[in-house]
């Protein structure tokens, strides 16, 4: 592994990858907070990143003859995995382009082990502890924001239902500010090198319970209608319909239902319950706006 730079010197410069995303854009924020952190706010759309003292940075999968340029003089990164199926390939080869000695926080997924060496999920991790640099692997539950995402769950919660397909089994949601806060603290300190962090909420939920708790945030009744896989991935095709099928089997033998103390026992608070998550979310959620 190699030495990791001292990113609590000088003016340390960190990149995040998907910086407009659930976890990239509360990350950034916090890294802002730190004075004297160089915040580079990585996107295929620069122009479209307005976060108060982060620096607009090109950064695409698609595009490797820019990475040289977005990675250049960094301290350390935060890799959002993308979900496709030559992620681990892709992120290899960033690394290659990266600074040698830069810390690398990887967002993979919670049990990512379930996959069996072979799996997706752990070919990704495998490209970031084959690196040569000191690395951090985030492996969060769900994240507790689909509920209040259009692209997700949110309108149609709106509309009193909640399709899913859990088998049964319970979810330790957790608040991607939550990852955010980890990440920030494994960016910024030696101590998190070579760790995997298991991510998730203070308590794992039944659907139904968990529709309880949208009913009384949301001021209206949410059903639960349960799904099978094959409506999950009704509409899907290619790696996109594997990934979904792979992810709700999961949900559905229990993967996702583990719950940790890693977030308190990183940032020094416990973990946000869901119940204090849709509170926060207040009237734009209740009102489905």
């Amino acid at each position: 592994m190699k030495s990791p730079r001292s990113v609590g010197a000088g003016r340390p410069r960190v990149l995040v990858t998907g910086v407009r995303g659930k976890t990239g854009m509360p990350l950034a924020r916090l890294l802002v907070a730190q004075e004297g952190v160089d915040v580079l706010g990585g996107s295929s759309n620069p122009t479209s990143v307005d976060i108060d003292g982060v620096r607009p940075t090109a950064f695409s999968w698609d595009d490797r003859s820019g990475w040289k340029a977005a990675t250049e003089g960094v301290d350390a990164m935060y890799i959002v995995r993308p979900d496709r199926a030559d992620a681990p390939d892709l992120i290899g080869a960033l690394l290659d382009e990266t600074p040698a000695g830069a810390r690398i926080v990887l967002l993979s997924e919670q049990d990512a082990d379930y996959m069996g060496t072979d799996g997706w999920a752990p070919r990704a991790e495998q490209a970031v502890r084959d690196s040569g640099h000191a690395w951090t692997i985030l492996r969060p539950s769900w994240f507790m924001q689909v509920f209040t995402d259009p692209r997700f769950y949110r309108d149609q919660i709106t509309d009193g239902l909640l399709p899913f397909s859990s088998g049964g089994a319970s979810l330790a949601w957790i608040d991607a500010r939550d990852i955010a806060a980890v990440a920030e603290r494994a960016l910024r300190n030696e101590e998190h090198a070579g760790r995997v962090y298991e991510l998730t909420g203070p308590e794992a939920l039944s659907l139904p319970h968990t529709a309880e708790l949208l009913s009384a945030a949301a001021g209206r009744t949410v059903t639960v209608r349960e799904l099978t896989i094959d409506e999950v991935v009704d509409g899907t095709t290619g790696f996109e319909r594997e990934l979904f099928a792979l992810t709700f089997e999961r949900v559905r033998a229990g993967s996702f239902a583990q719950v940790t103390d890693s977030v308190e026992r990183v940032t020094g608070r416990p973990a946000r319950s869901l119940r204090d998550f849709l509170a926060d979310a207040g009237p734009p959620f209740r009102h489905g706006i």
